[in-house]
């Protein structure tokens, strides 16, 4: 259970290529505190990050760069050909990543903070972390598009990385919110708009 200090928390996910970090941009605009698990999870994995020692113990030096930090690519192939690696790994990282965002979420100002978790669902009750889930949805084509348009990767390395998520469906059937993201940021920030406002009259309520 969450401890009763925590600000309201509003956990915002999406598939990759939905959209999630434009949707944090929107809000981070109106002065909401985002804090994004990927961001966390590059700072832990970088050169000299509090999960090297372990990485390198699990998977062994083939995985750590000359700089000392994440092989990001090579650890990329193997976690998503291989489902024991990417359990083990995110075993590692889960409870580094959690221990962080709660300290910075209860240190941050305003009524309500946005925690931005590509795997929320995939990590369990999404609603025991918590007090409402955001998703950001578009079809799963669109993804594959936005996806190997900014990365470069082949299309089959997107649908791959799209697998080895929660489904659409799952996502949006623990949702309590959801954004649309059809490309256009207008109506992005519209949507933005009317949840901030729902948010903030949640948080004073609670």
């Amino acid at each position: 259970m969450r401890r009763a200090a925590m600000p309201f928390l509003v956990g915002l996910t999406g598939g990759i290529g939905s959209g999630k970090s434009t949707v944090a941009r929107l809000f981070a605009e109106l002065g909401v505190p985002v804090i994004d698990a990927d961001e966390l999870v590059h700072g832990l994995t970088a050169a000299g990050g509090a999960a090297m020692a372990a990485i390198r113990a699990e998977f062994g030096p083939d995985y750590v760069d000359s700089s000392g930090a994440l092989d990001r690519a090579r650890m990329r192939g193997r976690v998503f050909a291989d489902r024991d690696a990417r359990v083990k790994l995110e075993a590692i990282l889960h409870p580094m990543v959690r221990a962080e965002s709660d300290r910075r979420a209860a240190q941050a100002p305003g009524p309500y903070v946005i925690l931005m978790i590509p795997l929320l669902v995939e990590t369990g009750d999404p609603h025991a972390r918590c007090d409402r889930m955001l998703v950001v949805d578009c079809p799963e084509e669109v993804q594959i598009a936005r996806v190997v348009a900014r990365s470069g990767l082949a299309r089959a390395e997107a649908e791959a990385i799209i697998r080895a998520q929660a489904s659409r469906a799952e996502r949006l059937r623990h949702a309590d919110d959801v954004i649309q993201n059809d490309g256009s940021v207008d109506a992005l920030r519209q949507q933005v708009a009317r949840l901030h406002r729902e948010y903030v009259a949640c948080a004073k309520a609670r």
